[in-house]
This record gives C-alpha cells, structure tokens and sequence, in this order.
C-alpha cells in the first residue's frame, strides 16, 4: 500500500513538474522585433539561461538595426556619432550590468553583459566603459555611424538643427555654439584632457567634433524580458537613444528600474518611450512592485503609464508587464504600442497592438507574425 501511494505521490509530481515546464519558456518583447524575439526563442528552447535568451534576442536587433534605433548606425547625436546604452538584468540574483553612452563598440548588450559578470560595478559610461568592453575581447575601436545616420544628420544640420533638445539658450533656432542670455558662450578648451587616439583616426568617428547638432525624432528601443525553461527570469534593453541628443547624453536604457526589471519571485517589465520623462519615475520598478503587491499585469501597467501622464500629459512612452506564470499586458500613452511576445502554445511570435491609456485602456489586439524570411 505505501509502494503504490509512493507511485501516485510521483506521478504527482511528475505531472505537475511537466505542467510548470509546459508554460516556460516565454519571450517578450517591445515593438514587432520579431526576428529578436525567436533569436531569444531559440536559444531559450534549446535550453539557454533566461539572461543568454535575453544577449542572444537584442544582439539580433543589434544587427539588424531594428527600427534604426538599436545598435550601430543609427539616431546620430548633435556631433553627428552614434553612442549606444544597454542593460542586462537577472531577476535570480538581482546583478545589473550596463553601459552608457558607449562609444567605438558595436556588441552593445554584450558588453553590458560584461560588467555584470566580471566587475562589481552596475554601470560604466562613455569611452571608459569602450576601452572596458574591447579589453574584455570584444571587437572595438569602430565607426558606429552608418551613410544612412550621417545623411540624416547633414540633413537635419542644414535645416538649422531644428528641432532640438536645447531649451532657454542662445540661439533658440540654429545650430551652437550655445549659451545663457546675456552670457559669451566659453570656448571649450581642449587642453584639459588627454584625447583618445582613437579620435585623431577618421574611420573610427565621422564629423566635425566642435559642430553642435541634436533633433528629437526617435526614441524606440528593445527591452526584452525571458522567463527560461527552469523559470528564471532576465532583461534586456539595447538603443543608440534618441536621435541629435546632446552629446553625452543618458537615457532610460541603461537605469535599471526605469527601462526593464526582473525578480523572479515576481516578474518582469519593459519599457520603451521618452526616456528622459520615463526614467524620473521607474516605472518598470513600479510595476513588478504592483504585481509583487497583487495587481494583475494589465493594471499594472496601465498604473505606471497613468502616473506619467498625470505629471506630463505630452509623453510619449509604453511599458510590457510580465508575470511569472506567463501572463502579459501593455499599457501606452501618446502612441499606439506594440509588443512581440513567443510561448510554448504559440506557432511563431505573435505581436499584440495596444491602444492608449487616454484613448481605449486596456483594449489589446492581437496579430500573428508572418512567417519568416530570415533565419
């Protein structure tokens, strides 16, 4: 008799260790990044942890130059370069790793993956966190803009910088030098810092150094969250940022909290929007906290997104809400959203169009991608 409850007892468990696994792995994703998305699928199908899912899925965009927000060659800054911001995050153990205003390197994900497993640190910015990432055997120095991003910036130039990200500075319609009312603009002396050698080689960073440039066009970026086969949670974020920012300029992709969150005890969010708004209220922070606290997901999100809109009703932004058992939602604001999402009973990656907060909350439409031409 104890033989056969012994049986039944694991048969139990049997069936519901199959049950958990049934439901793993999940990927989503901001925007129709389908070729992403099963980049990630894949590799956390065949077994990958959820954090090489996640390297594995925005090294896909990163190549693909997804939107021509993610990766090299595009959303040129006022100098006319593109810089890169990445994060990556472990839901198991809380370790964060990131890069900022990235230059010369073009693994952008990869490197930030770098400074999670092998320093103590969270983030590292500009040209150390390059000489950082090339030191740890990634390919570097090279020219992160494209023929495609320095036309667009010529372009832009020629119609007097315009628009920009300058606000209360002289002049208020063309190009810099800037400065205060009423103040002579100091000139920048070069002196006071050792330059790079990699600035003297022209292949390396194209445009005039001294020429001031910004616009506000593009803010897209891919934030991805993965729940594993063994149900750990990861995310990512990866994007060149907004296009003619201010150099040195750091948006809300390489804040934890701000652009995408995990904690497997709960879940997962991503972000992607006006980070610059986005990142004064973390609101990926926000919402595996609502859920931590027992909010479904779709309120969650649309709670984040609403408390934004209170303090400026003109943002444009969007958040992905991911529970551990799998279950998802977006909310938006400004613009109509979509994400990508890839589960067990999927075919393929199904891309779900979200309506905003101030419109339709909540409605969700559902598509399924077409079937691939690339591999």
């Amino acid at each position: 008799m104890a033989s056969r409850d012994l049986m039944l007892l694991l048969l139990m468990v049997s069936l519901g260790s199959s049950k958990v696994l049934a439901a793993y792995p999940v990927v989503v994703s901001t925007w129709p990044f389908v070729h992403a998305v099963r980049a990630a699928w894949r590799s956390a199908y065949g077994g990958a942890p959820a954090v090489d899912a996640v390297v594995d899925g925005c090294s896909k965009c990163e190549v693909l130059r997804c939107d021509g927000t993610v990766g090299p060659g595009g959303s040129a800054d006022e100098n006319g370069e593109t810089t890169l911001d990445e994060l990556v995050m472990k839901g198991t153990t809380m370790e964060v790793g990131a890069v900022a205003a990235m230059r010369f390197v073009k693994d952008g994900i990869k490197a930030a993956k770098l400074v999670m497993e092998h320093t103590e640190h969270t983030l590292l910015v500009g040209e150390q966190a390059s000489v950082f990432a090339i030191s740890m055997g990634l390919p570097g120095p090279t020219n992160l803009s494209s023929p495609e991003s320095i036309g667009k910036w010529i372009k832009w130039k020629a119609n007097s910088c315009q628009p920009n990200f300058r606000k209360n500075v002289i002049p208020a319609n063309g190009c810099g030098p800037y400065h205060l009312n009423n103040v002579v603009s100091n000139k920048v002396e070069s002196s006071w810092m050792a330059p790079s050698p990699w600035l003297e080689d022209s292949s390396v960073l194209v445009g005039n150094s001294n020429t001031k440039l910004i616009s506000q066009t593009s803010h897209d970026t891919i934030s991805m969250a993965v729940i594993d086969k063994e149900g750990r949670i990861a995310v990512g974020t990866s994007t060149n940022g907004a296009t003619f920012k201010i150099p040195g300029r750091v948006g809300d992709g390489p804040i934890v909290g701000s652009s995408a969150y995990a904690d497997d005890e709960v879940g997962a969010c991503g972000a992607t929007g006006d980070g610059d708004i986005m990142m004064r209220f973390l609101p990926c922070y926000q919402v595996v906290e609502s859920m931590r606290r027992g909010l479904e997901p779709q309120h969650a999100a649309i709670d984040a997104i609403s408390r934004i809109a209170c303090k400026y009703p003109d943002f444009v932004g969007a958040v992905f809400a991911l529970r551990k058992d799998g279950i998802h939602a977006g909310a938006c604001h400004g613009w109509t959203f979509q994400y990508s999402v890839r589960t067990p009973s999927m075919e393929d990656v199904e891309v779900f169009t979200v309506e905003p907060v101030d419109n339709n909350p909540g409605k969700v439409v559902r598509q399924i991608a077409k079937k691939p031409s690339e591999k």
